[in-house]
C-alpha cells in the first residue's frame, strides 16, 4: 500500500492522539495537516524585523557551504558543511541580499537548536505538539528552527524519527520515498569531510581523520543518472509542498529530499521512533538489498 500512495493527503484539522496514532504513525503515513499551528503566534510576528529585534547581534551556529549542499556526497567524500558562528543579524543581511556572498547560508543545525540557540522563539511556537505527545507517549527528543537561502537544498536521507515539520512563512518542496522503495535507493560508504575556508575565502574538503566511513545516498532524486543507478527507475517518489501554516506528518523512514523558498522559516519536531515491527520490517529490507548487490 505504501508503494502505491500517489499523492499526500491532507487533513483539514488536527487529529485526536488516538485517531493520529491508529490512522498515521501506525501504518506509517505521511499526511499534511492544516489549521494545526494556526494559533502559533510566530506565524504573524516573525518577520525580519521582528527577529533582528529580538535576537540581533547574537551569535548563532549557521551553516555555510559553496554550493548548497550539507551533509551530502560530494567529489567522493560524504561533505559536512563548516560551521559558523555569527551575529544573526549577519546573517540575515545575507538572506536579504544586503551583503553578497558567494557562498550558501542556512540555520539548520540539528540539535534541537530552538530550544538551545534560540530560546527567546519559543514562546512563539510550541515546546512540543500535545497531541502528539500523548500519541507516542513521549515529549519530542529535538526542535528544530530552519532559516535559509532558496539555494541550501537537503540531500536525499531518512531518520529514525517521528517528524512534524512545520512551515511559519514561504515553503518547503518535499521529495519524498516509502521505505519499502529502500531495494530501488543506493547507498555506499563515504569518507567523511567537513567544509573549510582556506585563507584566500575559497572552500577545501577537508577529511575527517579517524572517523567511520558513513553510508549515504549519492543519487540526486531531481536528476538521477538511470545509467548508473538503474533501479531508481522502479522507486515511486511522492512530491509535496508545505506551505505557511501548514505541518507535513513525515514518518520514521521515509526517505526525504527537501527545497525551500527563500527565506523560507520553519520548525520541526523529531519524536523518537518505536523500534516495532515497521523497524524490524525495514531492516530485513536493507540486508536483502545488500546481499541481492554481493550476490
Amino acid at each position: 500500500e505504501l508503494g502505491w500512495m500517489e499523492d499526500v493527503p491532507y487533513l483539514d484539522r488536527p487529529p485526536s492522539p488516538l485517531e493520529f496514532y491508529r490512522e498515521w504513525v501506525s501504518p506509517n503515513k505521511p499526511c499534511i495537516i492544516q489549521n494545526a499551528i494556526s494559533h502559533w503566534p510566530a506565524l504573524k510576528k516573525w518577520t525580519s524585523a521582528y527577529l533582528r529585534e529580538v535576537i540581533g547581534p547574537k551569535v548563532v551556529s549557521v551553516a555555510v557551504t559553496p554550493n548548497g549542499y550539507a551533509d551530502a556526497v560530494f567529489q567522493d567524500r560524504f561533505v559536512m558543511p563548516e560551521e559558523r558562528q555569527m551575529p544573526f543579524m549577519d546573517f540575515l543581511d545575507i538572506v536579504e541580499k544586503k551583503v553578497t556572498s558567494p557562498n550558501v547560508f542556512y540555520v539548520q543545525k540539528q540539535c534541537s537548536n530552538l530550544i538551545e540557540e534560540f530560546p527567546e522563539l519559543v514562546c512563539d511556537v510550541q515546546p512540543d505538539i500535545p497531541w502528539m505527545s500523548e500519541a507516542l507517549g513521549k515529549k519530542p527528543d529535538a526542535v528544530n528552527f530552519w532559516l535559509g537561502e532558496s539555494t541550501a537544498v537537503t540531500s536525499l536521507h531518512k531518520d529514525h524519527y517521528e517528524n512534524l515539520y512545520c512551515v511559519i512563512s514561504g515553503e518547503k518542496h518535499f521529495l519524498l520515498h516509502p521505505p519499502s522503495d529502500r531495494p530501488f535507493i543506493p547507498y555506499e560508504l563515504y569518507q567523511p569531510a567537513t567544509y573549510q575556508v582556506s585563507e584566500d575565502g575559497s572552500f577545501e574538503i577537508v577529511d575527517e581523520k579517524n572517523a567511520d566511513k558513513v553510508p549515504w545516498i549519492p543519487l540526486d532524486p531531481l536528476n538521477p543518472n538511470l545509467e548508473q543507478y538503474p533501479e531508481y527507475a522502479q522507486a515511486k517518489p511522492l512530491q509535496c509542498t508545505v506551505k505557511a501554516g501548514e505541518m507535513l506528518y513525515l514518518p520514521s523512514l521515509w526517505f526525504h529530499h527537501v527545497q525551500q523558498s527563500h527565506g523560507c522559516i520553519a520548525v520541526n519536531y523529531w519524536y523518537d521512533m518505536e523500534y516495532d515491527l515497521k523497524y524490524s520490517y525495514y531492516q530485513l529490507l536493507d540486508r536483502l538489498t545488500k546481499t541481492l548487490k554481493v550476490l
